[in-house]
């Protein structure tokens, strides 16, 4: 896992429904249709857009963010792309 993939979908009540996936690799449909796609390996922010608007933001504050959210997700991103456990090749 290295990146996080966020998609945010409204329902026609008006509800807000978030969908968050996993991906070695990211590809053209997920830069497409993700809302919000974080590289944990390399620490940035590829993409941070909500209800159509590019949104200026950190990979520090979005992942503080995630980690509120889903604490044990993101503990498993950060230590899978923590150089200092990667294996040896």
């Amino acid at each position: 896992m290295r990146y996080l993939l966020v998609t945010y979908s409204r329902k026609p009540a008006g509800q807000i429904d978030e969908e968050v996936g996993f991906s070695n690799t990211v590809k053209t449909r997920d830069l497409q249709t993700c809302n919000v796609i974080m590289d944990y390996k390399r620490e940035r922010v590829v993409k941070c857009v909500i209800e159509g608007s590019m949104v200026p933001t950190s990979f520090e504050k979005l992942t503080e963010y995630y980690k509120q959210v889903y604490p044990n997700v993101i503990e498993q991103l950060e230590l899978a792309n923590d150089p200092r456990f990667q294996k040896k090749k």
